[in-house]
């Protein structure tokens, strides 16, 4: 892994994975398109979790291929410089789908390199 931290990147990933999660519990689309603040905590967690997954490099794409590593990697650049063409549909959808296989993945690999 590029990364001189890999356990700390993951940490971070799965610090973030379950904040988004956590904020937007029993939350339906239209509440959470309602709710402003949640929405923009989830982006701030997305960014952090791109950065990590940058930092992480593309070694747990073969590791764990069922995990969307490249897709968490490429959200930040979207919502840094796209910002004004983020698809909040596109934004629920990966909260409900990505983030709960990312925290597994993330999860897993830590225990990997713990044991």
């Amino acid at each position: 892994m590029p990364s001189e931290r890999p356990r700390d990147r993951l940490a971070d990933v799965v610090g973030n994975c379950e904040r988004i999660l956590r904020y937007t519990k029993d939350m339906t689309f239209e509440d959470y398109i309602a709710d402003e603040r949640t929405m923009d905590a989830v982006e701030r967690c997305l960014q952090r979790i791109s950065e990590a997954c940058y930092k992480l490099g593309d070694t747990l794409d073969t590791q764990s291929p069922d995990a969307p590593w490249r897709a968490a990697r490429g959200i930040g650049n979207i919502l840094r410089h796209k910002y004004d063409q983020v698809a909040e549909p596109e934004i629920w959808a990966s909260v409900q789908q990505d983030i709960p296989l990312l925290l597994a993945a993330a999860k897993a690999e830590l225990v990997r390199l713990s044991g």
